[in-house]
Parts: structure tokens; sequence; C-alpha cells
């Protein structure tokens, strides 16, 4: 039989001809190929169709109006020969026959510490009027799943700032919790103050779905310059489309992925989990996805966990990524469906009250409806004691106020509620908090011990 191989010349000449052609080859087979091209053939509410394109999802897809308007939309569905688009940006001018231009998979976002301090939109554009991004790396927006098994466990405590929360819910490294509250109650107000005095090197803030004015007031009023210096601030507006709301939320925790991965000890802040929910719903029902709880498509929640799993520490020794998402309960309903969906997913739960809020007590916080699940294991049983005797006063006070109220109760019929109510002006003192008052953890906790021995 003869080798293939020994009918090949063995001179220079020819081997330096047969390199070239390899690598002509090689560059033909790297070269971007032609992309497909379609025709706009139906809009309905939010959706655009289109015919004769060859597309998968998530390709990016370039629209060319009648009046020349240009706009992008990513593919997200198909039927037969008929593919689904969700627009980025407006569609104005569009009509029957409009062209449809595959641009392939989505673009990537470069990576570094060259995003500190920038404040970019959902697709990773400098909003800011600074300099182009340059970073070290592309992110993939969706990121990679983490292997349970191989998750660092969270052991230590992390310092965010707020004393209710350091002392009476205490929060781990890695931990992912939500901050549930109506509308106006003040989860802006407390996410600033945990992106001001956390303890963690990098914060990555999320803004989605929220009014565009809040952009401007959380960026120049909230953060302050050293917040700034270490925050990077993702912004989706309310008048983004759905799509963008939720391309904002998955950068967000791609950016924080990154940095985690780097061994930076990350805060993410994400309001709200609600809007991404609410952006699901909206491509869901456009595309055709049947409605299953209050108008929520399947897909609505079955994107959730994905998101939120992304969050917390991996599997290096060294890095964590702590997130902190808001969940607006329509109605003060805290059995709304996405609230009841994310309660199961998340490590705990920190509910703001509308009625403590009208009382004017600022950080709103609930803490006898507010949980840490880490807390056990965090702090020491002598802790959880003290956390323990204080929700209980809390408790008994409200079952008695409203006798206490009508003057139905008199001193000296219980001698464990007078001292209860005693102590009420401090239990409320110690829940209040000014934004721009630090309460670090050791400070947290000497308050929380001289105020029990105080009141026994």
């Amino acid at each position: 039989m003869i080798d293939p191989l020994s009918q090949i010349p063995s001179d220079a000449a020819t081997t330096r001809s047969w390199a070239n052609k390899l690598e002509e080859t090689t560059a033909r087979l790297k070269a971007p190929q032609a992309r497909s091209e379609g025709r706009i053939v139906r809009v309905v509410g939010l959706a655009l169709e289109a015919d004769g394109l060859a597309a998968v999802i998530g390709d990016q897809c370039l629209i060319t109006a009648p009046n020349g308007h240009k706009f992008e939309a990513e593919v997200v569905g198909f039927s037969g020969s008929t593919t689904y688009l969700m627009p980025l940006e407006s569609t104005q001018g569009v009509g029957p026959g409009s062209r449809v231009k595959n641009l392939g998979s989505a673009s990537k976002i470069p990576l570094g510490e060259s995003l500190l301090g920038r404040i970019l939109d959902a697709r990773g554009r400098p909003i800011d009027g600074g300099e182009r991004l340059i970073g070290e790396k592309s992110v993939n927006l969706l990121g990679k799943p983490i292997n349970p098994l191989t998750r660092r466990d969270i052991t230590e405590p992390l310092d965010v700032g707020v004393r209710a929360i350091n002392a009476l819910l205490t929060v781990g490294r890695g931990q992912r919790m939500g901050i549930f509250a109506g509308s106006g109650v003040g989860k802006s107000v407390l996410l600033g103050m945990m992106t001001r005095y956390t303890q963690a090197q990098i914060i990555v803030v999320g803004l989605i779905g929220e009014r565009g004015r809040e952009v401007k007031e959380f960026v120049t009023e909230i953060l302050d310059e050293q917040a700034r210096s270490r925050a990077v601030v993702i912004a989706a507006p309310a008048d983004s489309s759905a799509l963008m709301r939720l391309h904002g939320a998955n950068l967000a925790t791609a950016i924080a992925e990154y940095f985690r991965d780097q061994g930076f000890d990350v805060l993410l802040l994400m309001d709200s989990l609600t809007r991404y929910a609410q952006a699901q719903r909206e491509i869901g029902l456009a595309i055709g996805e049947p409605p299953a709880t209050k108008g929520y498509p399947p897909s609505a929640f079955a994107n959730l966990p994905r998101l939120i799993e992304r969050a917390g520490n991996a599997s290096s020794k060294e890095g964590s990524m702590t997130a902190f998402y808001t969940v607006l309960v329509e109605g003060d309903d805290l059995n709304d469906p996405v609230a009841d969906s994310a309660r199961a997913i998340l490590d705990g739960h920190i509910v703001l009250s509308r009625e403590i809020a009208e009382r004017g007590r600022y950080p709103a916080i609930d803490i006898e409806a507010s949980i840490s699940r880490l807390m056990p294991k965090l702090v020491p049983e002598a802790q959880i004691n003290m956390m323990r005797h204080f929700k209980e006063m809390l408790a008994t006070y409200r079952q008695n106020q409203d006798l206490i109220a009508v003057g139905a109760y008199r001193r000296g019929q219980d001698a464990r509620l007078d001292r209860v109510i005693d102590a009420q002006p401090e239990l409320e003192a110690f829940l209040s908090q000014s934004m721009y008052e630090p309460a670090t953890l050791e400070e947290s906790l000497a308050a929380l011990e001289q105020l029990l021995q105080v009141s026994e």
C-alpha cells in the first residue's frame, strides 16, 4: 500500500507552497460567513415576525425600515419559517417588507477595572460621557452555571453598615437576600446606604425598570465619591424595551461574576427583580406563551432562579459575590407570585413596611417579618439569643398596642409588658438610622447588647 504522505514533494519551495495553502484554507474557515437576510411580514404588539431569515435564538439582527431608520432586534423564538424578534430600541417606521439582516451572536462587553466609576446602559455602552471602554476580556451575558457541590461555604459575616441588618439579620459573604417592599417605602435609600457602607471591594448596581429620574439621583446624590470610585452602575430605566431590561440584569450579574472570579469581594445590588420578571412576561406573552399565574408565563418563573443562582460564592478560595435584590410587592401583598417565587430561592428576606414608614422610622424594616437564613451559622449563640429577645419584645408590644392606645391597659398588671413599654422608644431608636450615619458590625452588636441590658 502506498503511503499518501510519501507523494508530497520534500523540497523547501513545495513545503512553503503547502503551508501557504493551509493558511489560506484556515483563514477562509475563520472568516465571517455571509449572514442571512429576511423581511418583516407582521408586527403584533412588541413582537416582530420575519420570514426567510436563518437565525438561532439570541442572534442580533439589524432591521432597516422603508424610511431608512435602522434599529437592532434579537431573535427570541421561531415557528416553522417564521422568526420572532424583540426590538432593542424604537421601531419607528417599520413596515411590511422591512429588511432584516442577521448580525450573528450577541455582542460582548469588554471587562476590566476600567469599568469602575462608570455608568453604562444595558448594552454596556457608557452613558456618562466618559471615554470608550477598554477591557481585558469580553463577557457572556448569560454566564455559566456553577456546580452546587463546588461552591465555597458561606462562613464570614458581611458588614453592610446598617445597624438593624448587622445586629438582627446578619448577612454572610456570598449570601443572596431579597428586599421586599411596596412602592415608595425606601428601597432605593436602603440600597444607597449599603452601597456607601458595605465592606466590599467592588459594587455593581443594576437599576432595572425603575424611573429614569432615579438613575441620576442615585449616582449624584446617593453615591458619594468614595463609593462611586469602586462601583459600576447599569441603567435600564422603565422606558427601555423589555429586552433591554433583561439584558441590563444579565449584564450587571455578568460584571459581578467577572470581578468575583478575579478574587474580589463583590456586592451586587439589583433594583428590581420584579421589573426583570415583568420584562420576561412582556416578551413571553408577545410571542404567544400562555399566561400561568397573574399573567406571568412559565418562562418568567424559570428565569428567576437562573439569574439568582449565578450570584453567591464560586469554587475559588478567594472572591465572593453577595447580592441584594429588591422585590416590588404589588399592593403590599407579600404573596404576590414574583415575591413568593423569589422568597423560595433567596437565602433570606428583608421586609420594608409601609406602616412603619408612615410612622417616620427609616429604614422601615419589619424585623418580625424578616429573616436571614444563614445567620445561625454566622454568629455566636449569644447574638442569636439577643436577636430573639429583641424580636420577642417587639412582638409583645405589637400584640398589646391596641390596648395601650385606648388606655385599656394599666401599668402594674404585667411587669414584663411594663418593661417592654418602657423600652419601646429605645427599640425604635435602635432600628432608626440616618442615610448618612454608618453603623459598623461591631458598633451594631455593642448597641444591641447595651440596649438589652438596660431593658432588663
